[in-house]
């Protein structure tokens, strides 16, 4: 994720003493009078009550909205700032405190990208929220150091960023599901907007809330991908789960590990290679079937240059280029994200296929597989025996020339690895869509919908929000404009900075 600009030293908009907050969403104070912040431990940023106007609200307290509140914080701790009132901020998140990919801390699964890519590091290496001034205050940054390594494990990158989490926790509203964020003109005469109310709800008491701000920060993350032909039996939750609850669902619909257990997981990217490894010492007992469409697990590219479209100016340089070579370029880079597993886990998961080749009697069924070729066409609950999947398997297509065949298979669960899709934006700013422009065709697809500018800032005309007071910035959400590295943590980093 790659997201809000800090600029300093320059202001868009009536130069108001204490305005910090523009089209580049942070800026510096001008003023000549300065005040240095040389406390650590005295909060950088206020609390602001929630009748307050707010300078800027992020929905969504996840590693996105953790790097805006870092940058923030590091930006006017250690600038000269004016003596004028500090930003007003807030975050709301759905969940009751922190937390990331619960349901995927697998023992032993390490982070995919090195710690120096944190929230803090490569932009500001002095900052107090750097993984390694982590390690320091946790007095472990020796016994790290041993380890010769630069990708952490899941569950200690999870900890550092619930570290990171709990120095603004006074300024984030938790529990709390934002419904929709709606334009607030700037009088009763006005047609144009220079601040939006917040709307939410109270997940455990279904109170009803609004706030109002200037600036907002949607990112939500992203929901199960489940396809179309599933959705029914995932709703219906029985047996059928996505990884994104795997360690909190699965032990409750399988709570005897002893047991022969027959277990599907469907994908064949890094989530799907993790949980098919791990369910084998977790269920050693079990039958564990991994479902792929392709014809083998692929191994991602994380090699130098390939990684270097995760530098902090490439999600820039992919956005300048024309749709057409934008888009070759994004489908080149799919291969460092979507669908593919690290090579070592690849090669631990046939080391250990072999392995049970070897050891097994003449004749007898794998325990564990990789079903290759595979399309998952449905699946239906079978009552107390499980589910009931049905799959066209093209085997036959791809090694006799043959015509695919359908193929009934029965599993007591099944383990949708299918990844997320990244569109919870379109219902919080429904409100905001008569705004939009206005194209020759008339109409407002997906992709015109939510247009956004280099810096993410969503695209309304002049003469319906006042730019230099207001604006919405999406994050996570636009890989077809900025490319990969949109996503991705790897630039978690650079959000809330950019030198001017």
């Amino acid at each position: 994720v790659r997201g809000i600009m800090v600029r300093r030293g320059s202001h868009i908009g009536p130069a108001v003493n204490g305005d910090v907050l523009s089209s580049g969403i942070i800026q510096t104070y001008t003023s000549s009078t300065v005040n240095i912040i040389k406390s650590r431990t005295a909060p950088i940023l206020p609390s602001p009550a929630p009748e307050d106007l707010h300078d800027l609200i992020c929905v969504g307290f996840g590693p996105a909205s953790i790097a805006i509140a870092v940058a923030l914080h590091d930006l006017f701790e250690h600038s000269a700032v004016a003596t004028g009132r500090r930003p007003k901020v807030s975050f709301i998140e759905r969940q009751p405190s922190f937390a990331w990919h619960v349901g995927m801390q697998l023992p032993g699964s390490k982070m995919q990208i090195s710690f120096v890519k944190d929230f803090a590091t490569q932009r500001n290496p002095r900052s107090r929220f750097t993984f390694l001034n982590y390690l320091w205050s946790k007095n472990r940054l020796a016994q790290f150091t041993n380890l010769s390594t630069f990708r952490p494990s899941r569950i200690e990158y999870q900890d550092y960023m619930n570290w990171c989490a709990e120095s603004f926790r006074d300024l984030v509203h938790y529990g709390q599901e934002v419904i929709d964020v709606s334009p607030w003109p700037k009088s009763a005469s006005s047609r144009i907007v220079d601040s939006f109310c917040v709307s939410t709800r109270d997940v455990r008491t279904g109170h009803f809330a609004s706030y109002r701000t200037k600036h907002v920060v949607v990112a939500a993350g992203g929901r199960p991908n489940i396809p179309a032909a599933l959705v029914q039996e995932y709703m219906a939750r029985t047996y059928t789960i996505h990884s994104s609850q795997y360690m909190t669902t699965l032990p409750i619909l399988l709570p005897f590990p002893d047991r022969k257990y027959r277990i599907a997981i469907v994908g064949g990217g890094q989530s799907g290679a993790e949980i098919f490894s791990h369910l084998q010492t977790a269920y050693p007992n079990s039958r564990t079937s991994l479902i792929i469409r392709g014809s083998a697990l692929r191994p991602s590219d994380d090699s130098p240059f390939v990684n270097e479209i995760f530098d902090p100016w490439q999600a820039s340089n992919v956005f300048h280029r024309k749709s057409p070579l934008r888009e070759a370029s994004i489908v080149l880079d799919k291969a460092t994200n979507y669908g593919v597993v690290r090579l070592e886990l690849i090669e631990s998961i046939y080391e250990n296929l072999y392995t049970q080749s070897l050891l097994a009697a003449p004749g007898a069924p794998p325990q564990h597989r990789i079903l290759r070729y595979r399309n998952v066409t449905g699946l239906e609950d079978n009552g107390s025996s499980g589910v009931v999947m049905t799959c066209q398997n093209a085997t036959a297509l791809y090694e006799k020339s043959d015509e695919p065949v359908d193929e009934v298979l029965e599993f007591d669960a099944v383990i949708l690895a299918t990844g997320y899709v990244r569109d919870l934006h379109n219902r919080m700013l429904k409100p905001l869509e008569h705004l939009l422009p206005k194209f020759s065709s008339g109409g407002k697809g997906e992709s015109a919908k939510w247009s956004v500018d280099e810096h993410y800032r969503v695209v309304f005309p002049s003469d319906c929000v006042d730019n230099s007071q207001a604006g919405v910035w999406l994050q996570g959400c636009n890989e077809k404009t900025h490319g990969a590295s949109e996503v991705s943590s790897v630039l978690l980093f650079f959000v809330g900075w950019e030198e001017e």
